[in-house]
């Protein structure tokens, strides 16, 4: 087995609340997507979209996997990076969500980093207290997901209690800047302006 994990962008959602896909959304003249997929390609090589729309996976760019689980959220589009990871003989994936604009790729390399653990999230000051959508996800993680969903839970951390997890402690995700701003998610139009002025402020 591969120790090189698989960058996997998650672009399965409906945008709903931004009303157009965020993925393909500009900011500072830099689509969202591609922003995401600079950072991680400092860190794998090679990068895949978790996608459903085949329109909007062409417009990206870049090889793409539909969910195999339905209704499963982001859930889904981890378990099918893992389905191309596993085939790949791969240890695992590196998974990002396409409407983070800050992500540091000292960040994403440090979770990219073969610890003895099935998944490796970072903390934040967030509502979970983790980033499930920024973290390294093994192979191990496919079975678990499936029986999370099997038995209708479909929360992002659901299968946690059955495999190995690392927990980047929230102060060691601060060496990598501000976790607000790592972890920044464009779900509308109003958080793609904020980003904006952000990026005004950091040029």
């Amino acid at each position: 087995m591969s120790e090189a994990a698989l960058g996997v962008i998650l672009a399965g959602g409906r945008s709903s609340r931004y009303g157009a896909p965020k993925a393909l959304a500009r900011i500072g003249g830099e689509r969202l997507v591609d922003r995401v997929r600079r950072a991680l390609a400092s860190v794998v090589d090679a990068i895949i979209v978790s996608a459903n729309d085949p329109a909007l996976a062409a417009a990206i760019g870049l090889p793409w996997q539909a969910d195999e689980l339905a209704d499963a959220g982001g859930l889904a589009g981890i378990h099918a990076g893992l389905g191309v990871a596993a085939a790949q003989g791969r240890r695992g994936i590196l998974a990002v969500a396409c409407d983070m604009p800050f992500l540091s790729p000292s960040l994403l390399a440090e979770l990219a980093v073969p610890w003895p653990a099935d998944v490796v999230i970072p903390e934040s000051d967030g509502r979970r207290g983790v980033e499930p959508m920024c973290a390294f996800y093994g192979v191990a993680c496919r079975a678990a997901i499936e029986a999370a969903v099997a038995r209708d839970d479909r929360r992002m951390i659901a299968f946690h209690d059955a495999v190995r997890v690392r927990r980047l402690p929230l102060e060691d995700v601060r060496r990598h800047g501000d976790p607000g701003l790592l972890f920044m998610n464009v779900n509308t139009p109003a958080d793609a302006a904020t980003a904006e002025r952000v990026i005004a402020t950091l040029a």
